[in-house]
């Protein structure tokens, strides 16, 4: 597929606007940003498509004049989302993906009967307002046909990111891994801020406080990988110190359970002495 081809997109999110500038960026035309019927989804539409060179259009006004359709909205609007454009696609879209990490690509099911290869494309990255992340070096989950599944492996190359085949049976398992990779990394840095409540500092000072070990500690993963990462008491076997943890932390019931959570995986994978005593300690 090469870089002139033309391309719509559904939706003008977070992720539909970093795609949509990184594939400008590249080299790919953006025909149409479609929008619902909604002042705000059209505004959205409207700025976005003014940065692309694109027409900002609604479901009912798009006219599709694309070879793919990547549809960027949230998972519960995909297939009807598809099954309002199908009948507009049918003759003009050869290629539809989506990129939800958890639905298979099976959600197109209205453009496939349409004459369109589809698959879903979902990257490994985190979008929120207000900041566009590179894709450079970005893993890609492919799932879908065949045909479509190649023309996704060419733009993710010409975007600068690595992409890799998912089967379809194994999408709940990799996003449940990709909730781990930052939703849920978040989940335990505010916990991380309320235990620093409990020793009388702020969440604003928790956080700065907080950076340089979990920077370095990221570095350390990075280059040595868990195992020769880790410190602190398990890995000392002091369970005296870890009792004083479970013991302070009662006072932050949250925290305590996410900290009895974590110590016992680390218990099961990493280095750790002294482990009978620790496991006692961890059972309630």
């Amino acid at each position: 597929m090469p870089r002139s081809t033309k391309i719509a997109i559904v939706g003008a999110g977070s992720f539909a606007t970093s795609l949509a500038l990184a594939l400008r960026e590249a080299g790919y035309k953006i025909t149409e940003i479609v929008s619902k019927d909604s002042p705000g989804s059209r505004r959205r539409a409207h700025t976005l498509a003014a940065k692309v060179g694109a027409r900002g259009v609604t479901t009912r006004g798009a006219v599709l004049d694309a070879t793919l359709l990547w549809f960027c909205v949230p998972d519960r609007e995909i297939r009807a989302a598809a099954k309002s454009l199908s009948a507009c696609a049918r003759g003009r879209i050869r290629f539809a993906f989506h990129s939800s990490g958890a639905l298979l690509s099976g959600e197109l099911e209205p453009l496939r009967k349409g004459g369109a290869a589809i698959a879903s494309v979902h990257p490994l990255m985190t979008f929120v307002p207000g900041v566009r992340p590179s894709l450079a070096g970005v893993p890609f989950a492919l799932e879908g046909e065949a045909a479509a599944t190649r023309v996704a492996r060419r733009i993710v190359h010409d975007l600068g990111g690595e992409s890799f085949v998912l089967p379809g049976p194994r999408k709940a398992a990799y996003h449940a891994w990709a909730m781990f990779t930052s939703p849920l990394l978040l989940a335990f840095l505010v916990t991380l801020e309320e235990a620093a409540q409990a020793a009388g500092l702020t969440r604003q000072a928790a956080r700065r406080k907080s950076l340089p070990i979990i920077r370095q500690t990221l570095e350390n993963y990075a280059h040595l990988g868990p195992e020769h990462s880790f410190s602190g008491p398990i890995i000392r076997g002091d369970a005296e110190t870890v009792a004083k943890h479970l013991a302070v932390l009662k006072k932050v019931p949250g925290a305590r359970a996410v900290y009895i959570a974590l110590a016992r995986s680390a218990l099961r994978r990493l280095p750790a002495g002294n482990r009978n005593e620790l496991r006692r300690l961890l059972q309630d």
